[in-house]
């Protein structure tokens, strides 16, 4: 690992730690005694068939067994209908709560039961990169020693953080550094599909299941068969579907709308929001279970305004990874110090586009303060005073600061409403209404764009 260079800054002390809790199993007596595995998955199937975590050869063990899940109140053996049945304690049980270490009997094998906890330092890594994702900050290099950890895991990872922080750009870097790498990766945005739909486009349908059902189609679970699904906007998820997406994270099976027949899926999870789900559990507008379930890691990415250091380190990457041809090098002075001085309500994303517009505007090889946008330039030299009037011709150039009569969780949501219909405005000026070139421009799908233009009503 090379040296941390005098650029990077110092790491201050950190307590944070990862707790990572591995199933450990091993066949005390039986044909595959001395049989041993580790799993970090959170669900361990046993049997006989192939497809399972610990698959045995006794004759007395059924094709699908028993199974070892993770709850919120911790690890649950369950027998799965077998037809020997499975034993704690010579009891023959249904489904029970598992300690430390146990042994078990599935048919006539005798398994021991251990629970391996590794409590891991969280210490910022020298490396300054982890896949696309650039950053020398301590909070950044904090997440990549995460990210590092957790990818070689099967493990299911919640990722949060604000709009525009690279929630999905992190989901694709777990995903390149697993094991599931040759595999899908397949992207669903719970926010952007209408709810009659969202059904359909999770677990398939087959043909004739409902009105416009013309052919069978595999959802987005079987799609991602082998590799990683990313749920993103886990919080738009309707309440109503919430026990079948549990369901599917519980079982790995899926049956499609209008379909009797399951279907089983081998893949790993990893969902995003920028929504506080622990808030929406105490409404009743999220599962608890389900928000346990998916959030075995939470990983949360920092705003842009709580790590300016990696600013120039960003702009670098941003006009070096160009989707087209330029002969732009860097941002000049005054730049950077407007973008040091700007709070960046839309972060990474925000600059991302930010750099990308001003290219075209550029006349050297620096961007200058001309081929910015002007709302930016009003942002960044100081914003404006309560109660500041719009221009006249009434177009609005700045976005209005909340003022303090209301809580830091409205002001917040005031501001990103504001930003959120600015952008989308300005987005759409310079593609003319082009839906499928602004969806290009704001590194998002266009279901997502058309979603939010019909949210804020822009267009008509």
């Amino acid at each position: 690992m090379p040296e941390i260079t005098s650029a990077i800054p110092d790491a201050p002390p950190n307590p944070r730690q990862l707790r990572l809790r591995r199933i450990g199993l091993r066949v005390l007596e039986g044909p595959d005694k001395g049989q041993t595995a580790e799993f970090d998955h959170d669900v361990v199937r046993i049997g006989t068939q192939e497809g399972n975590h610990f698959r045995l050869t006794d004759a007395t063990v059924s094709r699908r067994h028993a199974e070892i899940a993770r709850t919120p109140d911790g690890l649950v053996l369950r027998d799965l209908g077998s037809k020997n049945g499975t034993l704690l304690d010579r009891t023959r049980i249904k489904a029970v709560f598992l300690g430390e270490e146990r042994t078990f009997l599935v048919g006539q094998t005798e398994m021991q039961f251990t629970l391996r906890d590794e409590v891991v330092p969280i210490v910022p890594v020298a490396e300054t990169q982890f896949e696309n994702i650039v950053g020398q900050s301590v909070r950044m290099r904090e997440t990549f020693a995460i990210l590092d950890r957790v990818a070689k895991t099967e493990l299911t990872v919640m990722i949060t953080g604000e709009t525009g922080t690279g929630k999905e750009l992190v989901s694709r870097a777990i995903h390149q550094r697993s094991a599931r790498r040759g595999g899908p990766f397949v992207v669903f945005d719970c926010g952007a599909v209408a709810r009659s739909l969202l059904e359909s486009e999770l677990f398939g349908h087959e043909k004739g299941a409902f009105t416009g059902a013309v052919a069978s189609r595999a959802g987005v679970f079987e799609q991602a068969h082998g590799g990683t699904i990313f749920l993103d906007e886990l919080g738009e998820l309707p309440l109503e579907l919430q026990p079948a997406l549990l369901r599917v994270l519980e079982q790995r099976e899926v049956r499609r709308v209008g379909d009797r027949r399951v279907r089983a899926v081998d893949v790993r999870v990893l969902a995003a929001t920028n929504r506080v789900l622990e808030s929406l559990v105490k409404e009743q507008r999220f599962r608890e279970d389900l928000y346990y379930r998916l959030a075995v890691v939470e990983v949360h990415l920092a705003p842009l305004r709580e790590r300016i250091e990696d600013l120039p380190m960003l702009v670098d990457h941003i006009l070096r990874q160009a989707p087209f041809e330029h002969s732009v090098k860097g941002v000049t002075p005054d730049v950077m110090r407007l973008f040091e001085s700007y709070h960046w309500p839309g972060n990474v994303r925000e600059l991302k586009n930010t750099l990308l517009r001003a290219i075209p505007f550029c006349e050297g090889d620096l961007v200058d303060l001309h081929a910015l946008p002007d709302a930016l330039r009003s942002e960044g030299v100081a914003p404006p005073p309560p109660g500041d009037e719009t221009p006249e011709n009434g177009s609005s150039t700045h976005l209005r600061l909340p003022t303090a009569d209301v809580s830091l969780k409205e002001a917040r949501d005031q501001l990103m409403e504001a930003f959120e219909r600015k952008y989308l405005e300005d987005l759409l000026e310079r593609t003319q209404g082009n839906l499928t070139r602004a969806a290009h421009m704001a590194g998002v799908d266009r279901k997502t764009i058309a979603r939010l233009v019909k949210r804020h009503g822009i267009g008509g």
